[in-house]
Order: C-alpha cells, then sequence, then structure tokens
C-alpha cells in the first residue's frame, strides 16, 4: 500500500498566492482531487491528515474539509486514526457516472443547436484548432487533456449551465480516472479531436438530434473500450 509523502508544495505554493481568497480547503480539495483523478495518487495511496495538513502548511480543518468533500465524490474512504485511503476504481460507480454526463451533455448540444452561431461554439472551434496542434503527440497528453476539459466546459457555459458542468466534474471522478488510464494514446487523442468536430458541426447545422447523437458518440468511446482497460490494470480496479 502506497503512503502520501508530500511533494505538492511547489504547485499548492503557486495556486495559493494566485487565489488568496480561495478557502484553504477548497485549495487542498483541488490539488488532492487532481492528483487522485491523474493516478498521481493512485487507488489504495494512504492520505495521512497530520502529513497533509504539514505539507499543505494548514491546520488539520481545511485537509478534514477537503477529505470530506473526496469522500462525498467516492474518491476516498476514511478510517479511524485519522487514515484516509485513495479507492479503488469502481465499474458500477463509471457506468452511473457515465449515463449522467451523457444526459446532461447531450440535452446541451441540443440547445446549442436550437441557438445558432454563438460565442460558445466559436470558442470550441478555436480550442479544436488549438487541440489539432497537439493531436498525436503523447508528450502533450497534458495540455491536450485541460484543453478537452475546456472544450466541454465552454458547451456548458453557452447555455448558462456552468454550475452543472462544476457538479457533474465533481460525480464523475471514477469516469475521469477511467478516461486518464485511456488517453495516453495517439489514436485516442485523433478520436477525441474527430469528436469534437464532429459535436460542433452538427450544432452548426441546427439539428438538435444530430448534435445530441455525435456527443453521445463522442462520449462512448472509453465505454466501448472500459473491458480491456479493466483487464490492463485490475490492480486499479475494485
Amino acid at each position: 500500500m502506497n503512503t502520501f509523502m508530500g511533494g505538492l508544495m511547489p504547485v499548492y505554493d503557486s495556486a495559493m498566492k494566485a487565489n488568496a481568497h480561495v478557502p484553504a480547503s477548497a485549495l487542498v480539495y483541488e490539488e488532492l482531487r487532481s492528483r487522485i483523478i491523474s493516478l498521481v495518487l493512485p487507488p489504495e495511496t494512504t492520505l495521512v491528515r497530520a502529513e497533509l495538513a504539514d505539507s499543505f502548511k494548514v491546520s488539520q480543518s481545511p485537509v478534514r474539509e477537503a477529505i470530506m468533500r473526496l469522500e462525498q465524490d467516492g474518491l476516498v474512504a476514511s478510517y479511524p486514526q485519522s487514515r484516509t485511503v485513495v479507492t479503488k476504481i469502481d465499474v458500477a460507480r463509471i457506468r452511473e457516472e457515465h449515463f449522467l454526463r451523457v444526459a446532461a451533455e447531450c440535452e446541451v448540444v441540443r440547445q446549442l443547436a436550437e441557438m445558432g452561431e454563438t460565442a460558445a461554439v466559436v470558442k470550441a472551434k478555436g480550442i479544436i484548432k488549438m487541440q489539432e496542434a497537439l493531436a498525436g503527440d503523447i508528450e502533450q497528453i497534458d495540455l491536450f487533456k485541460q484543453l478537452d476539459e475546456t472544450f466541454h466546459a465552454a458547451l456548458f457555459n453557452g447555455v448558462n449551465q456552468s454550475n452543472l458542468h462544476v457538479q457533474v466534474t465533481a460525480r464523475s471522478g471514477h469516469l475521469a480516472r477511467v478516461r486518464m488510464l485511456d488517453l495516453p494514446r495517439a489514436g485516442k487523442m485523433l478520436s477525441v479531436l474527430e469528436g469534437h468536430k464532429a459535436v460542433i458541426a452538427a450544432i452548426q447545422s441546427g439539428d438538435g438530434n444530430l448534435a445530441s447523437s455525435e456527443m453521445r458518440q463522442h462520449l462512448s468511446g472509453t465505454m466501448e473500450r472500459l473491458p480491456q482497460i479493466v483487464e490492463e490494470n485490475r490492480e486499479l480496479f475494485s
């Protein structure tokens, strides 16, 4: 079993300076969640709250609040003596989270198709151009993933549902981890890019049903590969 040994402070110090008005608990939560989603903190890693507080240079109170939020997300489980463990990836929960995401995003693009060429669509097209420059370059996978997240956030923002995007993201931690396992492939990057292009083309056509269908198809790739991903990474799954 792995144990958290610190190593987060340079990133966290920068975040603190840039977000002085944000509660410490929120910054600790975001940092830990990012490390869990990216599998830097893999399943079964032990997080000791006292050590986390010392590493983040905060009291245990914001750490405790951050861990409570991570528990609600299903990303950690806490035990007596202030010990917290990163959960294994749960296939049943992945399917639930995927259902939620598909339901929300298909409706988002359906509404966008009815609105015509909006600022959100223009922004999404710009993001696609940036992704085109990165697709196929595995060394740029982190930036490509950030642009992927920005693309979907822009669509939610286009129908004034930014808060819904935050909620869906918070409830999709298991799905996000399996997507992380699936993404480091040149072919996957190209597939994501083509999916984005198809979604935007459908939105611009004004056909809400087509836009919804293209989004559903775009979001299905990782789920289709799920059995293979589980087989290749069995130690990470419950």
